[in-house]
């Protein structure tokens, strides 16, 4: 008998940090996401509640977990829940995953965040997981579970090519993030350039050089996420100082932290492309903010998963458009 039918059918539950997000995955796949109660307690302590028969389904649970904690605390409470309502599969889908960027110990007595993350996930219960773009590669490799590992890239590079901009040259904003910009640039046909930047503290930025050709040029900045924006920023006053004729971004994830909204407001960039991947509230939202929705990749990455198919088609960005 094909295993989709002997793990029942498709069960879509949401937490309530992207509820949008989830929504619009469920009418893509036309399942409602609206199965789960979630409350706090008067001292803030978080009830979680399946309201569906969960027994022998195939379960995924849509939750970014972006700060503050108890986005992390939602989610491992739903995947136990569904566990212990003896659902066959649980599948985290985590649009952005938190604590990505403690992936390594740089420096004395710090933790690996995204390790502890990973091992609370598994630990849970959950047997798959499902996000985009992690701050690094091999985040995947502190699961102990399958990783589907999905980039907003076709997303981003579809909008862009879409602009037909001239003389684009991507641009990636530290040595970091110099593979995802190659993509990039290999895919928009374009230039590519990298910012040699010094950090001399946490969310502090200090621009040292500009390595390539951006004279004249129109720049596209991309880069994992977009936290304070103090990053971005530097990058685009460099690029404006070196001759750039004008820029834009793009970052997967819209985490917009503290000033980042006044200082991107203000900056003298064209355009911020991002997407939904992080629920962004009206009130930080501004004029030169774009934002893409990768529902349409979660829903098939969920339907190719929950009938076995290869979702390997969903890691690849085409190299033009038909």
């Amino acid at each position: 008998m094909d295993d989709t039918y002997q793990r029942g059918p498709l069960l879509l539950l949401s937490g309530r940090a992207n509820r949008p997000l989830a929504e619009e995955i469920g009418e893509l796949i036309g399942k409602s996401p609206d199965s789960a109660t979630i409350r706090d307690f008067a001292d803030g302590e978080i009830f979680a509640r399946i309201d569906r028969n969960a027994r022998g389904r195939d379960v995924f649970i849509v939750q970014p977990t972006a700060s503050p904690g108890d986005k992390i605390l939602e989610l491992l409470l739903l995947i136990d829940a569904a566990k212990r309502a003896s659902a066959a599969r649980v599948t985290g889908v985590i649009p952005y995953f938190g604590y990505g960027r403690q992936d390594r110990k740089d420096q004395p007595r710090v933790a690996i965040g995204a390790k502890l993350m990973a091992n609370l996930i598994v630990a849970a219960g959950a047997d798959r997981v499902v996000s985009i773009d992690f701050h690094q590669h091999q985040i995947q490799g502190f699961f102990d579970i399958p990783v589907d590992h999905l980039y907003a890239a076709p997303v981003l590079v579809r909008y862009f090519r879409d602009m037909g901009l001239d003389d684009l040259v991507v641009v990636a904003p530290d040595v970091g993030s110099a593979k995802m910009a190659r993509g990039y640039a290999r895919r928009l046909k374009a230039g590519f350039a990298i910012i040699d930047k010094r950090r001399p503290a946490p969310n502090v930025a200090e621009v040292v050089n500009v390595v390539g050709d951006v004279e004249g040029m129109t720049c596209l900045l991309v880069d994992d996420m977009v936290d304070t924006g103090g990053t971005l920023v530097n990058a685009v006053h460099a690029l404006l100082d070196r001759g750039a004729k004008c820029v834009y971004a793009a970052a997967s994830h819209p985490l917009l932290s503290g000033p980042a909204v006044e200082r991107l407001s203000q900056a003298p960039l064209e355009e911020l492309v991002v997407t939904n991947t992080i629920e962004v509230p009206e009130e930080r939202r501004f004029e030169k903010l774009r934002v893409l929705s990768v529902a349409g990749l979660l829903a098939n990455a969920i339907q190719y998963i929950h009938s076995n198919e290869s979702v390997s088609a969903l890691f690849e960005v085409p190299e033009e458009e038909s």
